[in-house]
């Protein structure tokens, strides 16, 4: 599992690692109360097995928490990860 550099795209709402041809992604809308809801993870079939869509979602949630925001997590794949990490729980919204 190589650990590749993930990019986040402010204009587009979304993290990501350029795999070539295709991207994975966590795409992302903002709130009304300007928290990140994280709502889609996508990893190309060929990448998948490989930790990028942890790296993904920890990317995201390190950027939440160094911002002092709240997300969101519409997203299962987020939703398991913060089970498995509860040290982002904190900065999740209130449902």
């Amino acid at each position: 599992m190589s650990k590749q550099e993930v990019q986040h795209d402010e204009e587009d709402l979304r993290f990501y690692i350029a795999l070539g041809e295709e991207d994975a992604e966590l795409t992302y809308s903002r709130t009304e109360q300007e928290e990140l809801d994280l709502d889609y993870t996508y990893v190309p079939q060929s990448h998948r097995n490989q930790g990028l869509a942890d790296q993904l979602v920890k990317t995201a949630l390190d950027y939440v928490k160094e911002h002092q925001l709240k997300f969101v997590a519409s997203c299962p794949v987020v939703e398991a990860y913060v089970k498995r990490h509860p040290e982002y729980a904190p900065f999740m919204a209130d449902a």
